[in-house]
């Protein structure tokens, strides 16, 4: 990893940071307020039968327990959109979008290698995106404390939680930096990396509202994203396994594709 690289990665990217943070935690407080102030009333009228029960829920959240609507946060569009800002904008940038400007070879003339200058950017990336997701346990931490239902949350587990999404977005962000290494436009990279985020969380939403689609709900990665049953001590191995591997993946096309590109760089 080249530290002034990072450094400068960072720099260009801390203001952002902090509003993402800062939204996040906001974001992530708002459900448990929710659930504190309303979720009697809504089991109640759950129990009356006037609501499906398919509709209850979304992508495993509900806003009935503390660890369903903190699930709930974390798998709702608005979530996914503060999170892309860095596992799919700044991942599919960081190289196509330079390649693009006619940037790119001013950083890699410098005596960095490609793999090196790919591996400081993914490191980067992934700090990014690893205080995204703490910033939603942050905040269902506090909104918890201020709905006075904190002692409904299992605080021992939310190291899990935050692993649990890390993995999932880090996996994203893989999927986006390989394809921003094997683009010399932005639009391409940006455009597979969407599609398939879209895709799979399609496929996650779908079979959450009509049960005979739940058989396409393990081909997408949020599946494996299940704060809940992490709060509740029910997850898999394979919630865990599976992103993870598909980050390596995604790692490993990337470190053999960029010094294959055709680019003025030490490889």
């Amino acid at each position: 990893m080249n530290r002034a690289l990072f450094v400068h990665t960072w720099r260009s990217q801390r203001l952002k940071v902090l509003i993402v943070f800062v939204a996040l935690t906001v974001w992530g407080a708002l459900l448990p307020i929710v659930y504190g102030a309303f979720g009697q009333t809504f089991k109640d009228i759950i129990s009356s039968g006037l609501i499906p029960e398919q509709l209850t829920q979304f992508g495993g959240g509900d806003i009935f327990s503390l660890s369903g609507s903190i699930a709930l946060g974390a798998i709702h569009p608005i979530s996914l959109i503060l999170n892309s800002i860095f596992a799919v904008g700044f991942a599919t940038a960081a190289v196509a979008g330079e390649r693009q400007r006619g940037t790119l070879e001013v950083l890699v003339a410098r005596p960095i290698s490609r793999r090196t200058a790919y591996l400081t950017l993914l490191v980067a990336n992934l700090t990014f995106v690893g205080l995204g997701v703490l910033a939603t346990i942050v905040g269902a931490l506090v909104g918890s404390s201020i709905a006075g239902v904190l002692d409904e949350l299992a605080v021992g587990r939310l190291p899990l939680v935050w692993l649990n999404g890390f993995l999932l977005f880090a996996a994203i962000a893989a999927i986006g930096l390989a394809a921003s290494v094997s683009f010399d436009r932005l639009t391409p990279a940006l455009g597979i990396t969407v599609g398939v985020v879209v895709v799979m969380y399609f496929l996650e939403v779908l079979g959450t509202f009509w049960p005979d689609a739940k058989g396409l709900q393990p081909y997408s990665l949020f599946h494996y994203y299940d704060p809940k049953d992490v709060l509740e001590g029910g997850f898999s191995t394979l919630d865990f396994a599976l992103p993870a591997v598909v980050a390596v993946l995604a790692i490993g096309w990337a470190l053999f594709e960029f010094p294959r590109r055709d680019l003025a760089a030490p490889s």
